[in-house]
């Protein structure tokens, strides 16, 4: 129980210091920093130890970290996950004027958010700013996280729409915008934003070249439920993972072989950038891996074969509610423990052999495992793994936590959960390429 409360209380600390991919990719960054790990540059020639902890920074936007083994062909063991989560982007030029010098931001959609959880809540912005730098190919860049409330999405009044709870279409370009500011006069909103981000890094306004920067809920995480059985937060999905996967790296040890952890971003829009699942940032880094361990080309596809992944990215929970929308025999639930994902079309790359792999590792760390299957009437997405395999012939299971709303501004899992998926990765890191991953 201490264990589990001593995660949980982790994980909300990490999720609130992570309201965007930048910022998450700089925490875990920070406390692989504080554990040892020295920092790689893609540019740089990499000089690897056995029993080395490294980890390089992709677009400051996606981690990958591992400590290596002492056998180049012993193989990997990889946890993906991903940095991103549905939001709203601020556009350039965004500030607009309305009556009475109220002052909105022009947003676009990221991902695919529910748009109606955003209204009517303390909202902040964080993210990167770009600044001159020593020459036009090196901009200087730099993070925002506003920690206060500057912003809200006023829903329109019941009164001007009496059927707002019969179903309630939303245009992203109308009714998303978000307040931020009334002013007396109109030169006050021209570069309200960028003067903003100017005091925020007390550099000069002609400095700052562009951004990157999303809105994001400032509520903080918190456990809800009679006896704390639930936490809720913003970018449970899927921060829960990265958290998880980055507390079993740390934790766990195995002198054989590599232990990866892989930390994209762009997953919520189709992972088709150079730091996403689709580019073949991880294949060369594996391939780099081999090479500066002494291994050549024929002991990198002998390190594959021997390879495993877990693609963590979270499941949707039993909602009680809505039981006809699931399985009529596969729907997990909160506090069940890990859930195994499945799809017949190969919208995961779960199958029964890496199924089997995984609910042994459970079964070895002591936890349960449950199955999530799409119902037959209800389409499902896909993630992470069957993308990955398209680079990397590599066997591998998708999984994740099961929780509720996904993709809504604030999302609710299983306190317990966090704890067992720690559990079943860190078994995971430990495992030797013998009994549980022999084909």
């Amino acid at each position: 129980m201490e264990t589990t409360q001593t995660y949980i209380r982790d994980l909300m600390d990490f999720l609130d210091s992570s309201p965007v991919n930048f910022l998450a990719a700089a925490t875990v960054a920070a406390r692989l920093d504080d554990a040892g790990f020295t920092r790689l540059e893609q540019s740089a020639k990499w000089s690897l130890e056995p029993g080395g902890k490294y980890y390089v920074v992709k677009n400051s936007s996606a981690v990958f970290a591992f400590v290596t083994g002492n056998n180049p062909t012993a193989g990997f063991h990889i946890v993906s996950a991903h940095s991103d989560s549905p939001c709203f982007r601020i556009k350039p030029n965004a500030g607009m004027v309305a009556d009475g010098g109220i002052v909105k931001l022009n947003v676009e959609v990221y991902g695919g958010p529910i748009m109606y959880t955003w209204f009517d809540r303390p909202l902040s912005i964080a993210g990167r700013v770009m600044l001159r730098g020593a020459s036009p190919m090196s901009p200087e860049t730099r993070l925002v996280h506003f920690r206060r409330p500057l912003l809200t999405i006023p829903h329109l009044a019941i009164h001007f729409n009496r059927a707002v709870n019969e179903g309630n279409p939303l245009s992203k370009q109308k009714d998303m915008l978000p307040v931020i500011a009334m002013v007396k006069e109109m030169t006050e909103a021209d570069g309200l934003l960028v003067r903003m981000l100017a005091e925020y890094l007390s550099c000069d306004i002609n400095d700052i070249i562009d951004f990157d920067l999303s809105l994001y809920d400032t509520t903080p995480a918190c456990l809800v439920g009679a006896h704390d059985e639930f936490i809720t937060s913003g970018r449970l999905d899927d921060l829960s993972m990265v958290h998880a996967a980055m507390t079993a790296l740390l934790e766990s040890e195995n002198k054989s072989l590599t232990r990866v952890m892989a930390i994209f971003d762009n997953e919520e829009t189709g992972s088709g950038t150079k730091q996403g699942a689709a580019s073949p940032v991880l294949k060369d880094l594996l391939r780099r891996i081999t090479v500066a361990l002494g291994g050549g080309e024929e002991e990198y596809f002998r390190a594959v074969a021997n390879s495993f992944m877990v693609s963590a990215d979270n499941a949707h929970a039993f909602h009680p509610n809505y039981g006809e929308k699931y399985d009529p025999t596969n729907h997990p639930v909160p506090n069940g423990g890990p859930v195994i994902k499945i799809n017949a079309n190969c919208k995961y790359m779960t199958d029964a052999d890496s199924a089997a792999v995984f609910r042994l590792i459970c079964e070895q760390a002591g936890v349960p495992c449950q199955y999530f299957v799409n119902h037959s009437d209800v389409a499902g997405g896909s993630t992470l793994g069957n993308i990955l395999t398209s680079q990397i012939d590599l066997r591998g299971v998708d999984m994740g936590a099961a929780i509720w709303a996904m993709h809504s501004v604030r999302e609710t899992a299983g306190a317990a959960d966090h704890a067992m998926i720690i559990a079943a990765f860190k078994e995971f890191y430990s495992s030797g390429s013998g009994s549980f991953f022999s084909r």
